[in-house]
Formats: C-alpha cells, sequence, structure tokens
C-alpha cells in the first residue's frame, strides 16, 4: 500500500489486524520515510533497520493478535529510555558507547503491546533545552520549516512523528518537554500525572519532574499508547498503584454541555505573541460553540515557576549526573592521570556546555550556607503552585491556554541567551512543579509565520481520561493543519 505512513496509529493498526498489511510492510514503509526525510530533519540518533524488519517477519509469520493493542505498529523511543542491546546516549558524549542490558518499563510495555521499534530519537543532552540544539551529535530540524527548531527536549520525538517517519514516539516532559515540542511541531503530546508512568529504565534528569508519555499525530492515537505503557511498576516506588481506566472509551464525548474550563488570566496576558494568541482564542472560541463555560482562574505563584524550576531541577540533576564520573559509568578521558584528572577531564570533555551550567548551577543551590536561601524556599514555594492548581480546579474540570508564547523559532536565534531560552517553556513548567497531567493539541498555523500552534489542556491528577474526551472533540471539530511544508 503506497503511502502507508500517512495513516494514523489507529488506521495502520486496523489495517494490520484484517492482513491488508503486514507488519514489514508497515515497518518498511516507516524505514523508507526515514531514509527520505532523515537527510533533511535529523531526528534520529538511531535507526534499528535489521532489528525492526526481522521483528515483523517473524511477528507475520505468528499471524495478528488482536489482544496486542499496538500489533506490528512501527514507533520510535526517546533516547533517554534504556533499550536492551541499542545505544543510549541522551544525547550526550559522556553516554556515547552505552548499551543498556535490559528495556526501560515503558519500553518493555510497548514491546509486549506488539510495537516495533523502528529508531531511537534525537534530544537536548540529558534532556536540558528547549529546541533540540544541545544535542552532542546534531540538531534537529522542524519538518514544517527546515529553517527553525522543532523544540525541545523531545524535539527528536516530535520531529519523527511530524515527518511521518513513526506512528508514534515516546517522549519525556521535565518541564514541558513532550508539550511544547508537540506544539511547535503540530503534534499531540500528552505529559500524565507524575507516578502515572514507570520511570525505571529511564536515565533522570530531575527525579522529581520527570514523566514519560506519548506523542502522536491524533488524540485516539495518543490514548492507545498511553493505555499501554501507564500501570503500576514495582520497581518505581514513586509510580501510583491506582487503576488506569479506559482512555479510549473516554473518546465517545459527542459535546461540551456542562464542563467548565478554567482561563488562567497569567497564561493569557503579557508575552503571549500575536499569532498565538490568535490561534489559541479560535480554539477557545469552538470550546464555547461545543457547550464548554469558561471560567476565570488564577494561579498567582506561577510567575515564580521558572525560577523554582531551576533551582529544584538543576539541584536534582548535579546528584543525577554525579555517576557519570568517567569512573563507574561514562566516557573516560584517555590522557587522565590520577583519579581528580579523571573527573575533571572526563566530565568536562563528555558533558556539553547546557549540562555542565546547570550541574554549577544545582550544585551552589545545595551548597552550605545556601540551601536554605535557594532550594528550601523553592521548595515552598513549588508547595503554594500546587495548591494555586489545586484551588483553580475546584472550580473547573480542565484549565486551558497557550503551550508555548511563541511557534517555532529560527536555529541558533536562542543559543546565545540561556534566559530566554529558558522562557520559551513558562507555560508548562509550573505543570511539572504541581506534578499534574496536561495535554498539547494542534489548534491551527500561525498567521504570519505559518507554523503550528498548540493549545494546552491541563487536568486533575490522575485525570487523562476527561484530558483526552475535550481534547478529542475540540480536534473533531477543528480544521487539521495539513501535512508539514517542509518536506
Amino acid at each position: 500500500m503506497s503511502n502507508l505512513y500517512t495513516k494514523s496509529l489507529s488506521e495502520v493498526r486496523s489495517l494490520l489486524l484484517s492482513r491488508e498489511v503486514s507488519a514489514e510492510e508497515a515497518v518498511t514503509s516507516c524505514l523508507d520515510r526515514i531514509d527520505a526525510t532523515e537527510p533533511k530533519i535529523q531526528a534520529l540518533l538511531s535507526v534499528q533497520r535489521e532489528e525492526a524488519i526481522a521483528a515483523a517477519k517473524a511477528m507475520d509469520a505468528a499471524g495478528p493478535d488482536a489482544d496486542k493493542p499496538l500489533w506490528g505498529v512501527p514507533v520510535t523511543v526517546k533516547d533517554v529510555l534504556c533499550t536492551k542491546g541499542v545505544p543510549t546516549t541522551c544525547g550526550s558524549k559522556i553516554l556515547g558507547d552505552f548499551k543498556p542490558f535490559y528495556d526501560a518499563y515503558s519500553v518493555r510495555k510497548l514491546k509486549e503491546a506488539g510495537a516495533v521499534i523502528v529508531g531511537k530519537t534525537n534530544m537536548d543532552e540529558f534532556a536540558m533545552g528547549s529546541s533540540t540544539e544541545n544535542s552532542a551529535f546534531h540538531p534537529t530540524r522542524n519538518p514544517w520549516d527546515l529553517s527553525r527548531v522543532p523544540g525541545g527536549s523531545s524535539g527528536g520525538s516530535a520531529a519523527s512523528v511530524a515527518a511521518s517517519q513513526t506512528f508514534g514516539s515516546l517522549g519525556t516532559d521535565t518541564g514541558g518537554s513532550i508539550r511544547q515540542p508537540a506544539s511547535l511541531c503540530g503534534c499531540v503530546g500528552m505529559k500524565p500525572t507524575y507516578g502515572r508512568v514507570s520511570r525505571y529504565g529511564m536515565v533522570a534528569y530531575g527525579s522529581s519532574l520527570d514523566q514519560i508519555g506519548p506523542m502522536t499525530r491524533t488524540v485516539e492515537d495518543n490514548a492507545r499508547m498511553l493505555q499501554v505503557i501507564a500501570g503500576h511498576d514495582p520497581k518505581d516506588s514513586t509510580c501510583s498503584d491506582l487503576a488506569v481506566p479506559d482512555y479510549l472509551a473516554a473518546l465517545g464525548r459527542a459535546d461540551l454541555k456542562g464542563l467548565r474550563i478554567g482561563l488562567p488570566k497569567e497564561f493569557w496576558g503579557k508575552g503571549l505573541d500575536p499569532e498565538v494568541e490568535a490561534s489559541c482564542a479560535s480554539a477557545l472560541n469552538t470550546l464555547k460553540e461545543l457547550g464548554a463555560e469558561p471560567v476565570e482562574v488564577s494561579l498567582p505563584h506561577s510567575p515564580y515557576a521558572i525560577a523554582v524550576y531551576y533551582i529544584v531541577a538543576t539541584a536534582e540533576a548535579s546528584s543525577n549526573l554525579a555517576r557519570f564520573d568517567g569512573v563507574r559509568y561514562g566516557y573516560r578521558d584517555a590522557d587522565a592521570s590520577e583519579l581528580l584528572d579523571i573527573y575533571v577531564k572526563s566530565r568536562s570533555k563528555g558533558f556539553g556546555d547546557e549540562v555542565q551550567r546547570r550541574i554549577m548551577l544545582g550544585t551552589y543551590v545545595l551548597s552550605s550556607g545556601y540551601y536554605d536561601a535557594y532550594y528550601r524556599k523553592a521548595a515552598q514555594v513549588r508547595r503554594r503552585i500546587r495548591e494555586d492548581y489545586e484551588q483553580a480546579l475546584a472550580q473547573c474540570d480542565v484549565l486551558c491556554g497557550p503551550a508555548s508564547p511563541v511557534t517555532a523559532w529560527k536555529v541558533g536565534e536562542l543559543t546565545d541567551d540561556p534566559l530566554k531560552m529558558y522562557l520559551m517553556d513558562i507555560y508548562t513548567i509550573s505543570l511539572n512543579l504541581a506534578g499534574l497531567p496536561g495535554l498539547s493539541l494542534p489548534v491551527g498555523l500561525g498567521r504570519d509565520s505559518g507554523m503550528p500552534v498548540g493549545l494546552q489542556l491541563l487536568g486533575k491528577a490522575f485525570d487523562e481520561a476527561t484530558l483526552y474526551s475535550v481534547a478529542s472533540v475540540l480536534e473533531k471539530a477543528t480544521p487539521t493543519i495539513g501535512t508539514p511544508a517542509g518536506l
């Protein structure tokens, strides 16, 4: 079947189960698409060509299995998730030759569901960045305009989905790294509640913030993937044992009558680009026409979220990345002559500038004499941010706002201004501090840039089903944005 790669995940799943296409055809279609597009967008760090074809042939020989919800479906996975026998670099030279001996829990669940992993996606080094320009190997380009960034740090996953290299991808979201690139590339990205998906096998950046989630081209596809990877894992003590609801059942809603949508006033004012505001306002009008009732709410401590995030996240990063010392883990500099020399040279050459900047910042805020002034204070404000969300969500069913203040910017435009780069996550970071779920979906193209604009829906803890139900209704009522013009 020609152009099989253009189908949605749900469509190709139906074709596979009905034997209208084989698993090998589906995999080959994606690999051919990778060959055609990868030289332009560089979304991947490795391609598992032989392994994927061999797995597909074995599946075809055994026959379709309707009990496996992703049987024969090709997917990609962010390179921060461990994959047995396959390079897992985290976009860093310090893990350049690392091949794990086990699969991350989410990767194992994908394989058990019948998915075929065709590639590992590019990312900002150790998930630190907002543009996928901080990868140690190469930057990724936005499929809609090759001169622009795809967002980050899951920009490789977003670009691979938008370019139809795959039917779905796993990303990770520490401060918005699923929702922001999904917005910039015109994808659907879900950051689940903290604890909804096991982090076992994910190389940690900020342990109290990191969460794994799916990135797809439709809301239904996204719900199918989360259904597979969600659930309790005894190997992750922070993973919830709450039952996982049927996310697909939540997609049957016809309208939004009776739904109260909260509009945080801090998300709809100063700093929002006019073309983003126009697309989001149009989507908001659609929500109203569908029966939703808007309610103005406030998140009064959200202006402090950026500062709190870069204290909490860097403090945790400085601790998590201490293990990569050239002795126990990671790259070791061949010219080092004694122990301290090994530490200094291995970490200086193995880590990139942004990672070293955040390690130093995190070490500083945890140091003696500064812990109370910075980290303890940040932890106190973080609690207030969580309380703000709880109070706002007590007045409505979901919150609504832009996912990014701007559309995708030019490659290199912000690389010399890290503080301005940090502000690109201004609408996503506070949700990670609160540990709640959020979903970004495309709602149009910017009238000036012609680039995708994403709307963000934010929900109560473990209520991803409501986000899917609202997003599905809005998706059906919103004109599609088409296919990337850059390819």
